[in-house]
C-alpha cells in the first residue's frame, strides 16, 4: 500500500486507509491513503484503555453515532452519490483526476476451483459474494470524499453491514462532529458508477470505545494494531421498505481465534490508481484474493493473505469456510493494513479477526430497529 500526502488534522489519522485523510497512522486500508503504523507503536499497541467518554481507563464498550434518520436525509445522500462522484471518491485532487474508465472484463459463469491462490483479480464469478459485498461511500469532514469496502451480515434485523472502524471515524471524542466522516452510502454490487441493486444511507454506527481516545496520545494505528478496527453499520430500508438483507442476501459471520493456515479469501474496491498510475486498481469493479492466513510478523493480532489490494479495500471482508459455487462464506475479518505496518512478504493484506469486541458491536447493531 502507498502512504498519502500528508493531511491537516482533521482528516482521519487510519490505517490502509480512505483516500483524502492522511489517516495519521491507522492500520486499515480504506479509500486511497494507508497510514502505517511503526514498529514501536504496534509494540506499544494497547496501553490505552478509554472509557466511552474518551477517558483514561475502562471497558470496552460500544460507542454510537447517528446517521440519516429522516426521509429527507436519507434523500439528500442518495442523490449526493451520482455516478461521477462514486468513481472519483478516494481521489487526493478530483478537481483534476479524470474520471476512470469502465472495467469490463468478462464474467465467467464457472466457478472458481477450491482453494485456488489468488493474488488479485477482479472477481468474476457471480454468487451472493457479488450481491452482499459493495463499495461504502462516505465525505470527510474537510468536504472530500472517500470509499471503502463492506458488507452485509445475517442478521436479526435484516439490516447489519460490517467494515472496519477507521472507515468510520479517526480516534477523539465521539461528541466532536469531525472525529466522525458523513454522507455514508453503502451500493452493494458496485459496478462502474452504477447501484445494481440501490443505495443504502445508513441510520447509525458504532465502534468499540477504544477509539474514543484522546489523539494527542493515542494514534488510529494503535488501536487497529490492538485488535479494535471492527465497525458495524446499521443500514435503512431501501425506498420499497426492504431492509437490505432482504435485497442482497448476506454472509455468515463469525468469532473465535484464527487457525494458522486457514484459507481465506478476501474482497475488496481497491482505488489507489486515482492517485497512482503505477496501481492497477481504480475502484470500479470487485477484487478477490484468497491464500493461507497468517499472523503479521510486526502486528501479530491482524492476519493476513497473499494479496496486492491497495487503499479502498479497507473494511472488505475475509471469509473463511467460502463456498466458491454459491459465493458464501464466513467473514472473520475486515481488511485493516498491510505488510507496511504488519510485516511479511510483499503484497500481503491483513485484517482484524474479529473476536469479543467485534461481537458486542455485532449484538448491537443486529438488534438495532
Amino acid at each position: 500500500m502507498r502512504t498519502s500526502p500528508y493531511r491537516p488534522r482533521g482528516h482521519q489519522d487510519g490505517t490502509l486507509w480512505t483516500l483524502r485523510h492522511a489517516i495519521g497512522a491507522t492500520v486499515a486500508v480504506s479509500a486511497a491513503v494507508i497510514a502505517l503504523v511503526t514498529p514501536t507503536a504496534a509494540a506499544n499497541a494497547a496501553p490505552h484503555n478509554p472509557s466511552p467518554s474518551g477517558g483514561a481507563a475502562g471497558q470496552d464498550t460500544v460507542t454510537t453515532h447517528t446517521g440519516a434518520t429522516t426521509a429527507q436525509e436519507q434523500d439528500r445522500v442518495n442523490r449526493y452519490w451520482t455516478p461521477e462522484r462514486m468513481k472519483l471518491a478516494g481521489a487526493l485532487v478530483p478537481e483534476i483526476t479524470p474520471v476512470p474508465e469502465d472495467d469490463n472484463t468478462p464474467d465467467d459463469p464457472h466457478p472458481l476451483p477450491a482453494n485456488t491462490p489468488d493474488s488479485g483479480a477482479v472477481w468474476t464469478h457471480g454468487g451472493a459474494v457479488e450481491k452482499n459485498v459493495g463499495r461504502l461511500f462516505f465525505t470527510f469532514s474537510d468536504g472530500y470524499d472517500g470509499s471503502c469496502t463492506a458488507t452485509v451480515v445475517t442478521s436479526v434485523n435484516r439490516s447489519t453491514v460490517i467494515t472496519a472502524a477507521h472507515c468510520l471515524r479517526g480516534v477523539g471524542s465521539p461528541s466532536v462532529d469531525d472525529t466522525w466522516n458523513h454522507n455514508f452510502y453503502f451500493v452493494p454490487g458496485y459496478r462502474n458508477g452504477t447501484k445494481p441493486l440501490g443505495g443504502f444511507s445508513v441510520r447509525t454506527m458504532a465502534t468499540s470505545s477504544r477509539w474514543d481516545t484522546d489523539p494527542d496520545t493515542t494514534e488510529s494505528s494503535d488501536v487497529a494494531a490492538a485488535g479494535y478496527d471492527a465497525g458495524l453499520l446499521v443500514a435503512n430500508s431501501n425506498a420499497g421498505g426492504h431492509p437490505i438483507e432482504d435485497v442482497t442476501g448476506s454472509q455468515h459471520i463469525g468469532f473465535g481465534e484464527p487457525v494458522e493456515g486457514e484459507f481465506v479469501h478476501a474482497f475488496g474496491y481497491p482505488a489507489y490508481g486515482l492517485n497512482d498510475p503505477g496501481d492497477k486498481y481504480v475502484g470500479s469493479r470487485m477484487i478477490h484474493c484468497a491464500g493461507t492466513s497468517h499472523p503479521g510478523p510486526k502486528v501479530p493480532l491482524l492476519w493476513g493473505e497473499t494479496c496486492d489490494m491497495s487503499a479502498g479495500s479497507s473494511g472488505g471482508p475475509h471469509l473463511a469456510h467460502f463456498d466458491t459455487r454459491t459465493g458464501i462464506g464466513t467473514v472473520v475479518g475486515v481488511t485493516t493494513t498491510n505488510e507496511e505496518l504488519a510485516g511479511g512478504q510483499t503484497p500481503t493484506l491483513y485484517a482484524t479477526r474479529l473476536g469479543d469486541s467485534a461481537h458486542r458491536l455485532y449484538d448491537w447493531a443486529q438488534w438495532c430497529q
